[in-house]
């Protein structure tokens, strides 16, 4: 396993990580959790992604369950949570959302409870509250940082610009500011990770934990013939999942690139989740996987990053082109 640095800190992460979305009390049971959760601590992988709003917060309670069976080093992990959709679903009431400051001390704690831990490595305002001062929410997560509560904060599917003015808001009163941020970042996802945060890395510096690496699975080539039972977009309220992403274009260019992979002797997924990790302003790439062959297949990613020579690369840009355009100097 490699361990990089999360952004400016001095916090190392695991390249790959394992994340709950989706898959949690939805798609796995605890027996399998369990297992898997195993399989990637074995492996060397040091970063579990949660969230309140997973599974309304029974992904959390399993992850808990799982992490008070395991009895590991809680030295030797990391845990994150995030909040801003709360885990009551419908019966949301007010307060009980957003990034204002009792939400964020409140859902932290009631993370802490389902999770059955004193205190989250990593803590995410899962979005930009449009409704909340920034000068709040960072208020705030610093409180939970002085606190104990928490180690490092952070932001998911924030702007730069966003992300940028909550740095201001820190410097301005001393305070500390976002570590990281939590994009989806893969193949057809690239202009925030290769483009618009490229000054944050330079000025502030700024970790990053992807989500989707393998664009909902699409990028695994499972999707190239037709959609499988079981899989994420056959799962009831994922609809919008499968709208966005089962495109005839999007489809043709992962049978391309599958081929591409063949020929390297290598498996889609891996391919594409080396080709994200091998940026290396990616801190980590959070995998999702349901079952034991498909986290094993997506750790040999790691191997596969040394096979990503420049020719490679231009082939799978001429397979996808999807690069960002930059601005010239």
């Amino acid at each position: 396993m490699e361990y990089r640095r999360l952004g400016r800190s001095g916090l190392q992460v695991s390249v790959l990580s394992f994340g709950s979305w989706v898959s949690f009390s939805k798609q796995i049971n605890d027996k399998v959790a369990d297992e898997l959760m195993g399989l990637a601590y074995d492996k060397g992988i040091n970063f579990f992604d949660n969230a309140e709003v997973y599974a309304l917060g029974e992904s959390e309670k399993m992850m808990g369950r799982v992490l008070k069976k395991k009895k590991w080093d809680r030295t030797s992990y990391t845990i994150s949570s995030k909040a801003f959709w709360g885990w009551r679903g419908k019966a949301n009431k007010p307060n009980q959302t957003g990034c204002s400051r009792k939400h964020l001390l409140e859902a932290c704690d009631e993370a802490l409870q389902r999770l059955q831990l004193d205190y989250l490595d990593m803590y995410f305002c899962h979005r930009p509250d449009k409704n909340t001062p920034v000068e709040e929410t960072v208020w705030a997560m610093n409180h939970l940082i002085q606190q104990g509560k928490i180690m490092y904060w952070g932001t998911s599917e924030w702007s730069g610009v966003e992300i940028m003015e909550a740095h201001r808001v820190a410097e301005k009163f001393r305070l500390i500011g976002p570590t990281m941020e939590q994009p989806q970042y893969n193949l057809f996802e690239r202009d925030k990770i290769e483009k618009e945060f490229l000054e944050i890395y330079k000025n502030v510096g700024l970790g990053t934990t992807i989500w989707s690496p393998l664009a909902s699975g699409l990028l695994t080539g499972k999707y190239n013939d037709s959609i499988p039972k079981g899989s994420r977009f056959a799962l009831e309220g994922f609809d919008w999942l499968k709208e966005r992403w089962v495109m005839d274009e999007k489809v043709k260019k992962v049978k391309k690139l599958s081929e591409l992979a063949a020929k390297m002797n290598v498996s889609t997924a891996s391919l594409s989740i080396a080709w994200c990790i091998k940026n290396p302003n990616v801190s980590t790439a959070i995998l999702g996987a349901t079952k034991k062959a498909q986290l094993l297949d997506n750790l040999k990613a790691l191997d596969v990053v040394a096979m990503l020579t420049p020719d490679v690369m231009e082939k799978i840009e001429t397979i996808m082109k999807t690069k960002p355009i930059l601005p010239e100097h």
